[in-house]
């Protein structure tokens, strides 16, 4: 399938490939660094087959995807750390309700309204479920323009076939730099409206009904058994990941997001110091690369986590290391980028302070 190639910020690039990934509808509200998805998309609006509604809000926002979702329209939102916050409970209400949607969140330094520079302080919020009840997203972490643009496809497949919401977790750094991204054509991912969809009860069937109200404590709980069936699922089918020089490396980095590409730069310098240390990216948040990390464990000697956070995803390497080996962490916080220097320099220290001792 021939793409077409452009030069394009990381928000308009995921703005365009939502269009071309067939999206009936956008409703959002704008917020710094991500308004540049909904200004691209009002653009293009008036020459192309979709619609956008600015809301009064984030929880109007989310509101209006709930319901379009459950018309059967590919919708999605797109908004940034504390407009994320606002949309939570509604996140819940779809994730119960069992309607596919696209979300994005460009994550931005927290907590509060802290910063516009980028941050990664929303892994806990977008793998464990942010709002209330027992549910999950489908979680992609882009690490390139071109990944944002990928994702939205790829976030709009998974979230049809597994009916749940999806999201694509960036950051302001990835919304915002330019790179050459190459465009999957229009009308390359077909949508049919679902027969589950609440459009109108024809005679020849029951209606179609959309809630999350269950008050009898048994259809409840039958609705949760269904909704961790398709998380196993997803566990066992829709597991991604990126593997660098990870066969014979002593020392292994894992890392999501805008991190990653930094790590990879810090193991080709460590690899030119002589140092064997590789790379573990999860490109699937939830579902977890829980197993690759185990088997990785079984060769590696130490493992370091880098985030720009406080410590979020580390819990999740270490759960999977299951205390094999050490794993060490270091991060930066309130918008603060890591450079692959200052990565090498950690991995120097472990290097001589661990592996020196355990050989």
């Amino acid at each position: 399938m021939e793409r077409e190639i452009r030069l394009m910020k990381g928000n308009e690039a995921m703005a365009e490939a939502a269009i071309r990934a067939g999206m009936k509808a956008y409703f959002g509200y704008p917020i710094t660094p991500q308004s540049e998805v909904m200004e691209y998309l009002f653009e293009q609006m008036p020459k192309r087959n979709f619609k956008v509604l600015q809301a009064e809000s984030e929880v109007a926002a989310i509101n209006m995807i709930y319901g379009a979702a459950g018309s059967g329209a590919r919708v999605m939102t797109s908004s940034s750390s504390p407009g994320m916050s606002l949309m939570q409970e509604g996140i819940s209400y779809i994730a119960a309700a069992e309607l596919p949607c696209l979300l994005a969140n460009i994550v931005r330094g927290g907590p509060g309204l802290g910063t516009i520079q980028p941050s990664q302080g929303d892994y806990f919020q977008a793998v464990k479920g942010g709002g209330h009840g027992d549910y999950k997203l489908i979680v992609l972490a882009p690490n390139s323009v071109q990944e944002m643009a990928d994702f939205v496809f790829d976030g709009f497949k998974l979230a049809e076939k597994f009916r749940g919401p999806a999201m694509i977790l960036s950051d302001g750094a990835l919304g915002q730099m330019m790179e050459k991204v190459a465009l999957l054509p229009e009308g390359s991912l077909p949508h049919t409206v679902p027969a589950w969809a609440a459009t109108g009860k024809p005679a020849n069937r029951p209606p179609n009904v959309i809630t999350s109200l269950y008050i009898e404590p048994e259809k409840m709980e039958m609705i949760n058994h269904t909704l961790q069936a398709k998380y196993k699922q997803l566990q066992k089918e829709e597991v991604r990941y990126e593997d660098y020089q990870t066969e014979d490396a002593d020392i292994v980095l894992t890392a999501f997001g805008l991190s990653s590409r930094i790590c990879q730069k810090a193991v080709d310098l460590a690899r030119e110091q002589g140092i064997k240390a590789g790379l573990l990216r999860p490109i699937t948040l939830f579902p977890f690369p829980e197993k690759k990390i185990a088997e990785i464990a079984e060769t590696a000697k130490v493992f370091l986590d880098v985030e720009m956070n406080a410590g979020q995803m580390v819990e999740d390497v270490r759960l999977a290391v299951n205390g094999k080996k050490p794993v060490y962490f270091k991060g930066r916080m309130g918008g603060i980028i890591p450079s692959p220097e200052e990565i090498l320099h950690e991995i120097e220290q472990i290097s001589e302070q661990v592996l020196s001792y355990q050989n």
